[in-house]
């Protein structure tokens, strides 16, 4: 039988213990400033990678680096595009990554004030994404724009700046464009419903989405030294773009390490996490991955960094 009085044991002082009381939360209080309630979030696990994000986004925008915000559409159809759009006019996102779904939602916001069909009810009968005004506007902007030399954020952006499109002033493509923010997007052939239909030009799409690929090359070099790249629910398409658009930039010799990443999304996705959050900052960085609704998330660090501009 083993003997217990021989147990090696210690003083619970001289432990290192993780968590500490100075790093408690504080108690909740009525009528306070978003300032104090940010501040009174513990400094414990997501909480504080979420104010450490905040911190290096501030000092991004103070040392004139950039700060690339990736997003998938579900960023759009939560609403949050005048959260965005504040922090173009904030001087905060210096480049803006879309996938070809964001494209569709914020042309439908600027067209109509409203997005997002039901898709279930509409693919029984074959009229999933067969809107006629969408797909004509865009296929058209994207056609027409390639052909004058831009890509496709650029396109779509020139497009309804000369259109009178009511809702415009909610779209964020069109507040980047007043800005001279880039817009680059990267479409997938086949999984946007605008290309079921005639008006498709899928060579013109490909061009377009190529130039905005060596723009967002461009927009790297601006990470290094203390920029901040943001993905909010890319799963795939913009975490494999912003690999490869960060490797061309070091291949073509620039020298870009020592930024901020960070990865918000509902649940946890792989290429994501290797993507956007490890394998970029391995050679000097900073990567975090936060879990947690778009709709909440995205005002709180918004308004955490607005707070301290």
């Amino acid at each position: 039988m083993i003997n217990l009085k021989k147990v090696k044991r210690y003083s619970l002082k001289a432990r290192l213990s993780k968590v500490n009381k100075g790093d408690f939360a504080l108690k909740p209080a009525k009528g306070r400033s978003f300032s104090v309630f940010f501040d009174s979030l513990p400094n414990i696990l997501k909480a504080k990678d979420l104010r450490s994000v905040s911190a290096d986004i501030i000092a991004a925008r103070r040392k004139n680096k950039g700060v690339i915000l990736m997003a998938g559409a579900h960023v759009i159809k939560c609403g949050l595009n005048p959260v965005l759009i504040e922090l173009l006019e904030k001087k905060v996102i210096t480049c803006i990554c879309l996938n070809g779904a964001g494209l569709i939602h914020d042309f439908e916001i600027a067209y109509q004030g409203k997005t997002s069909e039901d898709v279930a009810a509409n693919l029984k009968d074959g009229k999933f994404g067969m809107g006629i005004e969408t797909a004509d506007f865009i296929n058209a902007a994207v056609k027409e724009g390639t052909e004058a030399g831009f890509g496709l954020g650029y396109a779509l952006a020139n497009k309804m700046a000369g259109a009178a499109l009511p809702n415009k002033d909610l779209s964020l493509i069109y507040n980047a464009y007043k800005r001279k923010i880039p817009v680059c997007v990267f479409a997938a052939i086949g999984t946007d419903i605008i290309h079921q239909h005639p008006s498709f030009d899928a060579a013109a799409t490909a061009v377009g989405s190529l130039r905005d690929f060596h723009i967002l090359v461009e927009r790297i070099r601006s990470l290094n030294q203390g920029g901040v790249v943001l993905n909010f629910g890319s799963a795939v398409l913009l975490p494999e773009v912003f690999l490869k658009a960060l490797n061309l930039a070091r291949n073509l010799g620039s020298k870009v390490k020592d930024f901020t990443s960070a990865n918000f999304d509902m649940i946890y996705q792989y290429r994501a996490a290797q993507n956007v959050v490890s394998r970029p900052t391995a050679s000097g960085g900073k990567g975090y991955y936060i879990i947690g609704h778009h709709e909440i998330m995205l005002p709180l660090l918004a308004q955490s960094i607005l707070e301290k501009i």
